[in-house]
């Protein structure tokens, strides 16, 4: 049992990105892609998708056949082909990720500070797979301080504002409480974070660690914006500021 199961009481969701808010995987993700695309198309791909996007899994790899010359019925049938390809050759790198990983500046304290209240509940909202998104969580140990079994993944959905939905209802069932707009908290560094929590019914706290300035952060919608995830304390404030839960003592 991780340590936010233990948290049957819990009044708030805690939805954290992955990538670029808690870890950096290098170019093992675009390995993965690359390697899944030469598989099923049998041919180098000459263009990657963009880094840093925030896009899901599904139609970053959709954008990879299509900027690849492989478009309309073809790519309907290669799709599933790609999605099952990419998360065998991403496991096929679980060493790079440990030995290339990066785990972003106080994003360990982050994660450990919110698994330590006990009114609430953290799990992720990703643009990964799932397959993907356990790999990069098991390898640095975040595992233990969020319910990977709640998350919203890009394998439940392409549409990444529709994971909150998933998010909440999974913790609701595990959890016993129920969780809406007004107690669900996204934590991302991009614009898809931004907007899964404006369009998907959360709060958004942005952190600028990724490749979007803080100024567009707020721009798009934030509630907050914070620098990086070294100030655990002030994370957890802004979380029960939002959620409308008593600040810690």
């Amino acid at each position: 049992m991780t340590a936010a199961a233990t948290s049957r009481g819990a009044r708030a969701l805690v939805l954290w990105d992955i990538d670029r808010t808690l870890v950096y995987v290098g170019e093992v993700d675009r390995t993965a892609y690359r390697e899944a695309f030469a598989e099923v198309v049998g041919r180098p791909a000459e263009r990657l998708p963009a880094r840093g996007t925030g896009m899901t899994m599904p139609l970053a790899i959709r954008g990879l056949l299509e900027d690849n010359g492989v478009g309309g019925p073809a790519a309907d049938e290669l799709v599933p082909r790609m999605l099952e390809a990419v998360p065998r050759r991403f496991a096929a790198h679980t060493e790079d990720v440990r030995r290339l990983g990066t785990v972003l500046p106080g994003a360990m304290q982050a994660l450990k500070a919110v698994a330590a209240e006990p009114d609430l509940v953290a799990t992720v909202v990703t643009g990964n797979l799932e397959a993907n998104a356990r790999i990069k969580l098991n390898v640095f140990g975040m595992d233990r301080y969020l319910d990977p079994a709640v998350g919203g993944y890009s394998s439940d959905d392409a549409h990444r504002p529709a994971l909150v939905a998933i998010a909440q209802y999974r913790a609701g069932e595990r959890y016993g409480a129920e969780f809406g707009p007004a107690s669900t908290v996204v934590v991302g560094d991009s614009l898809e974070d931004v907007r899964t929590g404006v369009e998907g019914g959360a709060s958004v706290i942005a952190v600028a660690s990724g490749t979007t300035t803080a100024d567009r952060l707020a721009g798009a919608g934030a509630d907050v914006v914070l620098p990086d995830l070294t100030d655990a304390p002030r994370l957890i404030q802004e979380i029960k500021g939002l959620t409308g839960l008593a600040g810690p003592a």
